[in-house]
């Protein structure tokens, strides 16, 4: 049940999006009427300079202008093109998480409550904020380790920002709610499990900690790995609303003339990029979602470093097949491989015609050939895929939406680095080699080997399995014996919810029985 401050909050919400524009800018095709008449009155009361200029600006500044909350709420609606639209998601990536710093001073009471422990104990050095975003923000900081200075990044959690965003949710399950009522083609979409994700996500991020277990998994996958690291993580100064780690001497990966100079070669970089990221993603079934050229790094030993590890994603064994499957069938242009695989794997109900999915999927892959491999995108082909998938009903996979997201921003960033670069020939060692380990003789090993495990844990479990059935059977004769019987703490608070009931629900409870026997009078 929404509150009256969500109401309140929603009546703000709407406020601003009219004011900058926004609402004047959605698409009124699928729209009510009433929705059609409200979206008139709102392009009323748009700003004049508003109503002239481009739309991204329009709803970038009016989530600015909701605060932080908002804008963390923007930049994963941003990774959901699915549920807010292509160009809307497009907008919303436009989003700079840069806020006003907090004072120094909260940072370090925020980490001696985390800690336990006073600054001077932690630090040698603490200085101001360098960097503030809409969760956290970066102190530099020195600490000595084996009798040696060495410099630090010290992220903190924002005051007051879990308390914000509870109150800010609660207003994001209300639009959603109100989504699936009033557009039901949207249902598909599940607006209110969208929400239920980011919830669990944001929350997620705001526990520091886990970003640290985060940086600490794609280390130790990443390990023997060449050309690609994340920075290391100091335990010992890291709690919920702290992380400490590693200091990066770098070059921005944004910064192409700096890269240039410092003698890199972009192209190398590039693939080393890509490369990286489909391991992770198909090796190890975990992979960095936020990887915009603003977290990442070439350090002085020419290794790409990834930070800020708030976001991430996974897909299971299925999902990667799923993946590899479909890249290598668009490959080999077998496109009613690619509809069985969506089939297989349930994305796309049974009741649909396999034949006609794979037409569908055949309109996306013949434009691709014959094209310059360096124009073809991997990530443009996903999403026309998503795209082609709403046609036939298939349900949102959040976990797929994240990975083609992610994609999209990846390849944008090889291709800032080299305009003409071939993603297909940059991926190639990566896919085959785990088409080659996934899909052919190994996978049946692979399997046969799960499923041999999976049968041990369950002979493991026969004798737990057999008591509680037997303890389930003799409660149930017992019940059938002696009838049902509460303890005595479930009768008093079964009592109690009784003695709650109002006068309007007995009144109710008897307008229903009189109802109940005037349809059992009218059968006789």
């Amino acid at each position: 049940m929404s509150t009256p401050g969500a109401y309140f909050r929603l009546t703000r919400i709407g406020w601003v999006l009219a004011r900058e524009g926004v609402v004047s800018a959605i698409p009124a095709e699928h729209l009510p009427p009433i929705a059609r008449f409200a979206q008139k009155l709102a392009g009323l009361l748009a700003r004049r300079k508003a109503r002239y200029e481009e739309r991204s600006g329009r709803l970038a500044r009016a989530v600015e202008r909701l605060g932080p909350s908002y804008v963390k709420i923007g930049q994963f609606l941003a990774t959901r093109p699915d549920v807010v639209g292509a160009e809307f998601a497009a907008d919303l990536s436009l989003l700079q998480d840069r806020m006003a710093t907090f004072p120094k001073s909260d940072a370090e009471i925020a980490i001696e409550g985390s800690l336990g422990r006073s600054i001077d104990s932690l630090f040698v050095e603490f200085s101001e904020p360098m960097a503030a975003a809409s969760i956290a923000q970066v102190h530099p900081a020195v600490i000595m380790r084996n009798g040696m200075r060495e410099k630090v990044a010290v992220k903190v959690i924002r005051p007051g920002v879990r308390q914000r965003f509870a109150a800010d949710i609660e207003a994001m399950y209300l639009v959603s709610r109100m989504q699936e009522r009033f557009l039901p083609y949207t249902r598909r979409l599940r607006p209110v499990e969208v929400t239920k994700t980011l919830e669990q996500t944001t929350k997620i991020e705001m526990d520091l900690r886990l970003e640290a277990a985060a940086l600490s998994e794609l280390g130790a996958n990443t390990k023997e790995d060449s050309g690609f690291r994340v920075p290391k993580v100091d335990w010992e100064r890291t709690g919920r609303d702290v992380v400490t780690m590693e200091w990066i001497d770098g070059v921005k990966m944004s910064d192409i003339e700096g890269l240039k100079q410092a003698g890199y070669n972009l192209n190398t970089l590039a693939e080393t990029l890509i490369q990286s990221f489909l391991r992770h993603t198909l090796r190890d079934g975990f992979f960095h979602a936020d990887m915009h050229q603003g977290n990442l790094f070439v350090d002085n030993a020419g290794h790409i470093v990834a930070v800020d590890m708030g976001i991430v994603g996974r897909l299971g064994k299925k999902e990667r097949r799923f993946l590899a499957e479909i890249l290598y069938g668009f490959i080999t242009r077998d496109y009613q491989r690619v509809a069985d695989v969506h089939f297989e794997a349930g994305y796309v109900p049974s009741h649909h015609d396999a034949a006609s999915f794979a037409q569908a999927i055949r309109a996306i892959g013949e434009p691709i050939h014959g094209q310059p491999a360096e124009t073809i995108s991997m990530a443009k082909l996903l999403t026309l895929l998503f795209e082609v998938t709403e046609l036939f009903d298939m349900q949102t996979r959040p976990e797929l939406v994240m990975l083609q997201k992610t994609m999209v921003v990846v390849e944008g960033v090889a291709r800032t680095l080299n305009p003409r670069f071939n993603m297909w020939k940059a991926s190639e060692p990566v896919v085959g080699k785990w088409i080659r380990d996934n899909l052919g003789p190994k996978r049946i090993v692979a399997d046969l080997r799960d499923g041999l495990h999976a049968a041990l844990r369950v002979a493991e479990a026969v004798p737990e399995i057999a008591a509680r059935t037997e303890r389930f059977s003799a409660e149930i004769m017992a019940m059938s014996e002696n009838g049902l019987r509460f303890d005595a703490e479930t009768a008093e608070a079964i009592g109690e919810a009784e003695a709650r009931h109002s006068r309007s629900g007995r009144v109710a409870l008897w307008v229903i029985a009189a109802t109940l026997v005037y349809i059992a009078w009218q059968l006789a």
